[in-house]
């Protein structure tokens, strides 16, 4: 028996996702979870096989909440479900450790599938993303390498540019991160000064092209 856990902030989406998934034998919907932060948990709680992960839910994206699943339990299968077809997007889930990533308008043809091929070590993506994917693949090697600045961040100045992104003051990062305001705004420099941008304006847009944040 397959355990799976959903992670999705709709609840009529979830249930959509049990219907399909439970009409299958040998897949078991073990737990659901209607944020990031609770999902998190419940796969703590319940060690599912599988994870099906929305990638944008209100408190984190699908991204984030992967990595962290994957630190704690390495060996957890996780499926990003999106709506987004972008390369960016696609690479930062697979880089992340995700073992696939289906699209939403895809789930009556792909969503069982994809659960099964990842819970027997496989990885799996739609089969539209492939070109997608290749097309990426083949611009990134035509063009000039490039050293790329985000790898420069330390993993503090990261989570300041994912909480800016997602419109938090300097004050409420401080909450967050258990740091002082003045440090905050320390970072908030540091990252402005290592990015080249001038603006928040300019640290949210950048945030999305580097998949921690997703537009709305």
């Amino acid at each position: 028996m397959i355990r799976i856990v959903l992670v999705d902030d709709h609840a009529l989406v979830r249930q959509g996702f049990r219907r399909i998934l439970e009409e299958e034998q040998g897949l078991a919907v073990v737990g659901e979870a209607g944020n990031a932060q609770d999902g998190v948990a419940m796969v703590r709680q319940l060690k599912p096989d599988v994870v099906l992960m929305d990638m944008a839910m209100p408190d984190a994206n699908g991204i984030h909440a992967a990595r962290e699943i994957l630190r704690e339990r390495p060996d957890t299968r996780i499926l990003v479900l999106s709506m987004y077809s972008d390369a960016q997007y696609v690479r930062s889930a697979l880089d992340a450790g995700v073992s696939g990533y289906i699209l939403k308008s895809a789930l009556e043809t792909d969503l069982t599938r994809a659960v099964r091929a990842v819970a027997s070590g496989q990885q799996y993506l739609s089969p539209e993303l492939s070109s997608v994917l290749i097309r990426a693949l083949r611009d990134r090697q035509q063009a000039p390498q490039e050293v790329d600045v985000f790898d420069q961040l330390t993993p503090r100045e990261k989570q300041v540019l994912q909480l800016i992104a997602h419109g938090k003051s300097n004050k409420e990062i401080a909450v967050v991160l258990n740091l002082s305001v003045n440090t905050v705004a320390v970072h908030r420099s540091n990252l402005m000064s290592t990015l080249g941008v001038h603006k928040a304006a300019e640290l949210v847009l950048y945030a999305v092209r580097k998949g921690l944040v997703l537009p709305e």
